[in-house]
């Protein structure tokens, strides 16, 4: 159902996007980027957060991670992630599915300024073996979404 979902909203909103279906799974970061021949970071995650008594939803890059300090001040108080069972509930699509489309009730999204980086991104289309290609303005655009700094990105490469 909830690649269903995702497909009946892309095909009303933004039907130039095709969901992408695979055989292999596309549950993971490593292992969607493994499928679609990118670097982890052109994934784009999207995190289930609750600050105080407001659920929101992040979008970022595959290999960032939360930084509290920065989420902190970007939502106005301290993030905690939600369980398994709870993203579910929120947003009608397992972990490994996770993403900003499809959703049953409207949720606040933001987007990660950590996935400017990339011009292209590959988010989760509601399953774990589909995904979606589009440009990181498109995403944004779609999701209605506000640009925080709320992530770390890794640190670059010190090689010699």
């Amino acid at each position: 159902m909830s690649l269903q979902s995702v497909k009946a909203d892309l095909a009303r909103r933004a039907p130039e996007l095709t969901v992408i279906e695979t055989d292999a799974s596309t549950a993971t970061v490593e292992l969607a980027a493994a499928v679609h021949g990118v670097e982890p970071g052109q994934i784009a995650k999207t995190l289930a957060i609750r600050v105080k008594d407001e659920v929101l939803l992040l979008v970022t890059r595959g290999d960032a991670r939360l930084d509290n300090k920065k989420a902190k001040a970007a939502f106005g108080g301290r993030p905690r992630m939600l369980g398994g069972d709870d993203v579910e509930a929120l947003t009608g699509h397992r972990v490994g599915g996770v993403c900003p489309f499809g959703l049953p009730q409207p949720i606040p999204i933001y987007v990660d300024s950590s996935l400017s980086t990339y011009d292209e991104v590959i988010p989760a289309a509601g399953s774990t073996h589909s995904s979606v290609r589009l440009s990181v303005s498109r995403l944004a655009e779609l999701v209605g979404g506000e640009w925080v700094d709320a992530c770390e990105p890794p640190a670059a490469s010190t090689l010699p």
